[in-house]
C-alpha cells in the first residue's frame, strides 16, 4: 500500500508489558510467516508503520527508512497503473468495498516490476467522521501473475488452436451419465441454438446408418476396456448435410473420485475427400505407370526392333555385338558375323511393288531364323541387308557350310500374288577371338567380304582377308583425295587435236579428263573413274571439264587457233541433271562449236524422259551429239535413228588391226557406209600409224584422231602444234593425204 500523506511523524508508543510484547511478537511471526507486508497510517498520531516484509517486498533491508513520500511513491507506480491506483486509494479510504482489495505494479529497488495486491480498511475516525487511521497488507503477487498470465496465455492458444482446426471438445461423466459439449462440437453436429437437447442422445441419432453399429460398437469396447477411443465415422447433421468426423477420448479420474471420459472430435471431412482423391489419383497414377511402364516396354522393343520383319535392328546389333565379344573374349570363343545382302530384290521391289518387297523381307526374315541356331542373334539393318552374329569354337568350315544353306534357302523361288519371285543373297563372313578382338572392326570386315562377293558375281559367299581390306582401305584413301582434288582444282583437261581424213586439216579438238595429283602425277581417267561413279561426282568433273575447254578455246582464238570444234564426255549421270539445260544455257556456248560425246555403254534405246529432254536442250544451244567407242556398246540401229547424232566413233579395238585385218577392214567400211547412209560423219580412234591414216582415208572415214598425227597435249601446247603442222611431214602422211584427194576427186566425178 502507499505510504500516508504527510503528517505528523511521532511513533506509537506501545506499553511495555510483557503480554503485550509476547502478542506483538506472536503476530509479527505470524505475519513474517504469511508474506503479508503490514502497514498502518495512522494520522491522528502523525506515525507511518511499515513491516520488515512490506519492504522486503520492494526490495528494501530490514534497516532501511521508508518515509513514505506520497508524490515519490507515486512516481514508483507503473504508468499504465498510476491513475487507477490514486481512485482506488481514494476509494479505499472512503470505505468502498469493490476497492478494499486491488491490484497494481510497483518499481522494485532493481528495476524491475512487482506485482502488489493490497488489502486496507480505514479503522479509525475522527471527531469529524474523516479517516484517523487506515492500516493494510501488501502482498507480493508477481508470480501468481505471472502464472495466471501463463495459464491465460496458454488459454488463449488453446481457444486459437481450437478454433483454427474447428476441433470440439466433449466431458463425460460416466457415473451421472451426462455429457458436456462445447459450442465448437454443437456447431459441427449442426445443434448451436437447438434448445432441451441431450448431446450424447443426439450424437447416437446422428450417426450414419451405415457407420452406427461399427461406431456403438467401438464406443462399448473402449467403456468395457477402460481404454482410449480413436475412430471415424460420418454423421447426418439436422441440416441434411453428410459429414466425416475423427473423434479421439481418454479416461481420467477428477478431484472428486469420479470416472470420466474426455475428448475432441473434429470435422475431416475435407481432409478425408482430399484423402480419397489423392487415394483415386494414386490409383489412377500406378494404372498409368503400368501403362506407361508396358509403353516403355513397346516403345524400347520398338526402338530396337524392325517394325517389318520383327528382327533386332542396327541399334540393337551394336549393343549385342559388343555383349558376344566379351562373352567370346572369356569363353575363349570365336565370334563370326555375316552381313548379308539380298540380290535382285530391288527388281521385285520395282516391278511388283513395296508390298511386294516387305512379303519378301519378311520371309528373308524367316528363312534367316530357320537357318541359324537358337543362340544365334539375327538383325535386319537396313533395306535389305542383314547380319547374324555367331559363336563358334573355331574353324570356318560349320560358317561356310551355314552361309551356303542360306543362300540356298534364300534362292528358292516364293510366290506372292500369282507371281513366282526369285532372289539371292550374297553373304560376307569374318570371324575373329582372343583378347583383341574387336567387334566393331570385325562387322566392318564382314562388309569389305560382302563387297567382294558381290563383285565376284553375288549369289555366293566370302571370307574376309587383309588383302581385301587393303583394296577396300586403298579405294577409300583414292575417294578422300578424289574429293580434296575437287577443293584443291586438281582435275583439268588435255586435248587431242582430231583432223579430216581427206586433207589433214584440223577438224576439232576432243577433251580429256585428267587428274593433277599431288605424289602421283598426271592420271587417265581409268585411274580414278570407277571411284569417282560410286562418289556421284563424275558429273561435277565433266562440268569442270567443259568450263576448261571453253576457257582455253577462248585462250587459242587470242594466240591465233580458233578451234573449229570441241568435244567433251558427257557422263550417265550428268545426262540425268534435270537442270544440265539451264546450266549450259549459262555459259553462252556458240552453236556448232561443242559436240557432247555419249559412251555407246549408256544403254541409248531406253533413256528415261531426263535425258531425252537434256538431248533437245543439246540441238536446241546448237550442240552436237556424238556416240563415243562406237561398235562395242548397245546402240542399235534404231536408237541411231532416234538421237540423231552428228557423229559416230568408231572404237580403237576395231581400228588396231585394220592393216593386217581384211575382216576388220570390211567391218570398218560397213560401220562407214552406215553413217553415211544416216547422214552421220564418222571418226576413227587409235589411229596409231600412218597406214591406220591411209586405209582410213581409203576407206572413207570422215575425221582421224591418234597417236599417229596428236597426241594428248595440255591447252598451251595446243596453238604451236597446230603452226608447225609437222604431222603433215611424217613419213606416209603426204601419200595419204594425195590419197584422200584423189578419192575426193573421184567422188566429185560420179556425182
Amino acid at each position: 500500500m502507499k505510504p500516508a500523506k504527510p503528517a505528523d511523524k511521532r511513533r506509537l508508543e506501545v506499553r511495555d508489558t510483557p503480554d503485550l510484547a509476547e502478542r506483538e511478537s506472536r503476530w509479527n511471526y505470524a505475519l513474517i510467516g504469511s508474506g503479508l507486508g503490514v502497514w498502518d497510517h495512522n494520522h491522528r498520531a502523525g506515525t507511518k508503520y511499515y513491516s520488515e516484509t512490506w519492504k522486503e517486498i520492494r526490495g528494501m533491508g530490514p534497516d532501511e527508512e521508508a518515509d513514505g513520500d506520497y508524490e515519490e511513491w507515486l512516481a514508483l507506480l507503473h504508468p499504465d497503473d498510476r491513475a487507477f491506483v490514486i481512485k482506488a486509494i481514494e476509494r479505499q479510504i472512503a470505505g468502498d468495498p469493490e476497492y478494499q482489495v486491488f491490484e497494481y505494479r510497483e518499481r522494485h529497488k532493481d528495476g524491475h516490476w512487482v506485482w502488489i495486491e493490497c488489502r486496507g480498511a480505514c479503522v479509525e475516525w475522527d471527531e469529524d467522521g474523516n479517516p484517523a487511521r487506515i492500516v493494510g497488507t501488501d502482498t507480493d503477487i508477481t508470480a501468481r501473475k505471472r502464472a495466471e498470465e501463463m495459464l491465460e496465455h496458454l488459454s488463449r492458444r488453446l481457444d486459437l488452436a481450437l478454433d483454427i482446426t474447428r476441433i470440439g471438445v466433449f466431458e463425460a461423466d460416466l457415473e451421472a451419465g451426462t455429457v458436456e459439449w462445447d459450442d465448437r462440437l454443437l456447431t459441427m453436429y449442426g445443434l448451436e441454438g437447438t434448445a432441451r437437447i441431450q448431446p450424447g442422445e443426439a450424437w447416437e441419432q446422428m450417426l450414419h446408418p451405415d457407420d452406427r453399429t461399427a461406431a456403438l460398437a467401438k464406443l462399448d469396447e473402449s467403456l468395457d476396456k477402460d481404454q482410449g477411443l480413436l475412430h471415424e465415422f460420418r454423421i447426418i447433421r439436422t441440416d441434411g448435410l453428410e459429414r466425416v468426423i475423427r473423434a479421439r477420448s481418454a479416461f481420467f479420474v477428477d478431484a472428486e473420485g469420479k470416472r470420466k471420459l474426455i475428448g475432441a472430435n473434429w470435422d475431416v471431412t475435407e481432409e478425408v475427400k482430399l484423402r480419397n482423391d489423392l487415394q483415386n489419383a494414386k490409383n489412377l497414377a500406378e494404372a498409368r505407370n503400368q501403362e506407361l511402364e508396358a509403353a516403355k516396354e513397346s516403345i524400347e522393343h520398338l526402338a530396337l526392333h524392325d517394325y517389318l520383319t520383327g528382327l533386332p535392328n542396327r541399334r540393337y546389333l551394336d549393343r549385342t555385338l559388343e555383349e558376344r565379344a566379351e562373352e567370346c573374349r572369356k569363353g575363349g570363343l570365336t565370334l563370326a558375323v555375316l552381313h548379308i545382302d539380298l540380290d535382285r530384290f530391288k527388281q521385285i521391289n520395282d516391278t511388283l511393288g513395296h508390298r511386294a518387297g516387305d512379303a519378301m523381307l519378311k520371309h528373308a526374315a524367316r528363312v534367316l531364323k530357320d537357318c541359324v541356331r537358337s543362340t544365334d542373334f539375327v538383325a535386319r539393318i537396313g533395306g535389305d541387308e542383314f547380319v547374324v552374329l555367331c559363336a563358334v569354337e573355331s574353324g570356318t568350315k560349320k560358317l561356310s557350310n551355314m552361309a551356303a544353306r542360306i543362300i540356298r534357302e534364300l534362292s528358292k523361288p516364293i510366290r506372292y500374288e500369282g507371281h513366282e519371285c526369285r532372289f539371292g543373297a550374297s553373304i560376307g563372313i569374318a570371324a575373329d577371338s582372343g583378347v583383341d578382338l574387336d567387334a566393331k572392326q570385325l562387322l566392318l570386315n564382314a562388309d569389305i567380304a560382302l563387297y567382294r562377293a558381290k563383285g565376284a558375281g553375288r549369289n555366293r559367299h566370302e571370307f574376309f582377308s587383309k588383302d581385301a581390306r587393303r583394296s577396300i582401305i586403298a579405294a577409300k584413301r583414292l575417294a578422300d583425295e578424289i574429293l580434296q582434288g575437287l577443293e584443291r582444282h586438281e582435275f583439268v583437261p588435255v586435248y587431242q587435236l582430231q583432223f579430216h581424213a581427206r586433207t589433214l586439216e584440223v577438224a576439232g579438238v576432243e577433251t580429256l579428263a585428267r587428274w593433277q595429283h599431288p605424289e602421283h602425277g598426271l592420271m587417265a581417267p581409268d585411274r580414278f573413274l570407277k571411284i569417282a561413279e560410286d562418289l556421284d561426282v563424275v558429273s561435277t568433273i565433266d562440268g569442270l571439264i567443259l568450263e576448261h575447254a571453253l576457257a582455253d578455246r577462248a585462250v587459242w582464238a587470242k594466240d591465233g587457233f580458233l578451234a573449229p570444234k570441241i568435244s567433251v564426255n558427257v557422263s550417265s549421270s550428268r545426262l540425268n541433271d534435270p537442270a544440265l539445260g539451264k546450266k549450259l544455257r549459262a555459259l553462252k556456248v556458240a552453236p556448232g562449236t561443242l559436240s557432247f560425246e555419249l559412251l555407246e555403254s549408256i544403254s541409248l534405246d531406253d533413256c528415261d524422259d531426263a535425258v531425252i529432254a537434256n538431248l533437245r536442250h543439246f540441238r536446241r544451244l546448237g550442240i552436237d551429239i556424238e556416240i563415243d567407242d562406237f561398235g562395242t556398246g548397245h546402240a542399235s540401229i534404231v536408237s541411231l535413228l532416234k538421237l540423231s547424232p552428228r557423229t559416230l566413233k568408231i572404237d580403237r579395238e576395231l581400228i588396231r588391226m585394220l592393216p593386217q585385218s581384211a575382216e576388220q577392214r570390211k567391218l570398218v567400211r560397213s560401220i562407214i557406209d552406215i553413217g553415211r547412209s544416216l547422214n552421220i560423219l564418222v571418226t576413227a580412234e587409235g589411229v596409231e600409224t600412218m597406214d591406220h591414216v591411209r586405209i582410213l582415208a581409203d576407206l572413207g572415214c570422215d575425221v582421224l584422231q591418234g597417236y599417229a598425227l596428236a597426241r594428248p597435249m595440255p591447252a598451251t601446247q595446243i596453238p604451236a602444234y597446230v603452226q608447225a603442222a609437222s604431222w603433215r611431214h611424217q613419213e606416209g602422211g603426204a601419200r595419204a593425204l594425195q590419197s584422200g584427194l584423189s578419192r575426193e576427186i573421184k567422188r566429185n566425178a560420179t556425182k
